[in-house]
């Protein structure tokens, strides 16, 4: 199945998490609260955690995937820097002063699968060479009512203390006392993927790569979507690692340029709303969008592993 693009909407229950903490004051630290608008026109406060954090965590598994599976990696990505391929002293010797857009581009997706796939920006050299996201995370946003944080007070025990508490010398030695949030609930999950851009010169509108290597990236990159949700690596997971308790919603694939439809779990409607939009998209578009239901985690891994298997590319 040649698939242009993919999307998934859905409730995940997570219980007893820290994945996003918004900073620290004193000895307390707080977790991340948003301002939403209800699907009743209504604000509220809610715990959520960013999507920088949900596509780090997708970076962290394609980087994992693609070591494993022998795809490319610039000298940045090979220990996961954060700047990626303009952390490639050896890329940048090669390229000289060359400046052509379309030229570094092409360079840029032979030499690396997270550059291709999560995007990049080079400015070194007065260059301007944009690489957009294949993958596009939205908040993970906490249903109002569905979700709480708590404080939880935690002692750092120190045998040997005396008297008073702490380190005079600022050193993070000696008995401490902190808080620490935990947040439980329903989140809603919004996530597009563009597969058929994968391995894509956006400026010669050409692919720059061969179909067997196009495919095997994309498969790479189903594959970090699900390890996302299997085990969402994230902050605090020393001491609290999240409760996941399901995974409900409804993932959607388009075989054409019609995009894979998307309504946010935060209506109580989006199911059918999902499937309505993808019912009049077909009028359009014959049999280009299917949409699949999933009431578990379980049932989304199978969908995802399905699609991987049967995945194939443009020639």
């Amino acid at each position: 199945m040649n698939i242009r693009s993919l999307s998934i909407s859905g409730l995940i229950t997570l219980d007893m998490h820290a994945l996003n903490n918004e900073g620290a004051e004193g000895n307390h630290l707080h977790t991340r609260m948003v301002h939403i608008t209800t699907e009743t026109g209504e604000l509220a406060v809610v715990n959520a955690i960013s999507g920088d954090m949900l596509k780090h965590i997708q970076a962290e598994h394609l980087y994992h995937v693609a070591r494993e599976k022998g795809l490319p990696l610039c000298g940045g990505c090979q220990t996961f820097d954060a700047n990626r391929i303009n952390a490639d002293e050896a890329f940048f010797a090669e390229l000289g002063k060359t400046k052509d857009l379309a030229e570094i581009t092409n360079r840029v997706l032979e030499r690396c699968v997270i550059d291709d796939i999560e995007g990049v920006l080079i400015t070194r050299g007065e260059r301007s060479v944009p690489r957009k996201s294949l993958v596009e995370f939205g908040w993970l946003v906490g249903v109002p009512e569905r979700t709480r944080t708590e404080q939880y007070f935690h002692v750092k025990y120190d045998t040997g203390r005396r008297a008073g508490s702490g380190d005079e010398s600022g050193a993070n030695t000696g008995q401490n006392i902190f808080y620490r949030p935990a947040s439980s609930g329903q989140y809603a999950v919004v996530l597009h993927v563009e597969l058929g851009r994968v391995g894509y010169n956006d400026v010669t509108r050409t692919y720059a790569l061969p179909a067997d290597e196009r495919k095997a990236r994309a498969q790479a990159l189903l594959e970090s979507v699900l390890f996302t949700f299997v085990h969402p690596r994230g902050a605090q997971r020393n001491t609290q690692n999240p409760h996941i308790l399901g995974f409900e919603g409804v993932l959607t694939t388009s075989t054409a340029s019609v995009p894979a439809p998307t309504i946010s779990a935060l209506s109580s409607d989006y199911r059918r709303e999902i499937e309505g939009i993808a019912e009049q998209l077909n009028r359009l578009y014959p049999g280009a969008v299917a949409t699949r239901a999933f009431a578990s985690l379980s049932e989304f891994a199978a969908h995802m592993a399905e699609l991987i298997e049967t995945l194939d590319v443009e020639a």
